[in-house]
């Protein structure tokens, strides 16, 4: 049995498909980590959505902000600049999709590996990560979850804190606060802005191994404790799974045309 993590897919089905034939997995065999953001950007959100939750338990994966903004859609929120997610609305199976999602954790520990889709705080713990994760998961499951993903506001509440960070951090301020806007690699960032990673208490105390995507601007890096793994696919780059066991590396090509120019 092999174990892998692939990168954010979004909406780019033809690329999954291939990188599946790539590492010849098998779902009665080998298991599959997904770092979020399935959905959105590229052309097959819907092909994707099926996909993935038609692999049943051999596939794992954690709520992107991609994957929230189709949930907020669902609700009612109209759509943004470069919504790929018509087709996923209006499928006869869509709003049994949108419930499949609203299932999926936030964070997923398996005693080695910690798989998030974006960022930490500085201060929280592997425990506090997780029990953070789940209460978030609750409100998601619940009765009001459409007007919970309506809002998500880091300032509107712990839980909606917590969805923030976890799904969409990159950066820090000196003062150790969240700077949500920059999506550029951290090379190039203002002198008073720094990756949560290298803040991270629970990365300095090696807690875990954190496996992670969000940022396509950072690539594909192993850092130390973590391992970043968002590698573009929807902008035209690549889409990379990582074999846990040994750390090798498969990667394909963009193959589903993206509008913008993109591929």
């Amino acid at each position: 049995m092999s174990h892998y993590v692939i990168g954010d897919v979004q909406g780019c089905d033809r690329s999954l498909a291939a990188l599946l034939r790539r590492i010849a997995f098998h779902p009665e065999r080998d298991r599959l980590w997904l770092v979020g953001d399935l959905v959105n950007r590229g052309p097959a959100s819907l092909e994707v959505l099926r996909r993935v939750r038609d692999l049943g338990p051999a596939a794992t994966t954690v709520l992107g902000n991609h994957d929230l903004y189709l949930l907020a859609r669902f609700a009612g929120l109209p759509p943004k600049d470069r919504d790929t997610l018509e087709p996923v609305l209006k499928a006869p199976d869509g709003p049994a999709l949108c419930d499949w999602l609203r299932t999926l954790p936030l964070a997923v520990y398996d005693g080695t590996h910690l798989m998030i889709h974006a960022g930490l705080m500085p201060t929280w713990t592997l425990a506090e990560t997780l029990a953070r994760a789940r209460a978030a998961e609750l409100r998601l499951q619940g009765p009001d979850w459409g007007r919970f993903v309506h809002g998500l506001r880091p300032h509107q509440g712990p839980d909606h804190e917590t969805v923030a960070v976890l799904t969409r951090l990159r950066m820090l301020t000196d003062d150790g606060e969240p700077e949500w806007r920059y999506k550029a690699p951290p090379e190039h960032a203002p002198m008073d802005l720094t990756p949560w990673y290298l803040h991270s208490a629970l990365l300095q105390h090696h807690e875990a191994r954190v496996l992670f995507g969000h940022w396509a601007a950072l690539g594909f890096r192993q850092l130390p404790s973590a391992v970043a793994m968002d590698t573009g696919c929807a902008w035209g780059k690549h889409l990379t799974a990582m074999r846990l066991e040994d750390n090798a590396l498969f990667a394909v090509p963009l193959l589903d045309v993206v509008e913008g120019g993109q591929g």
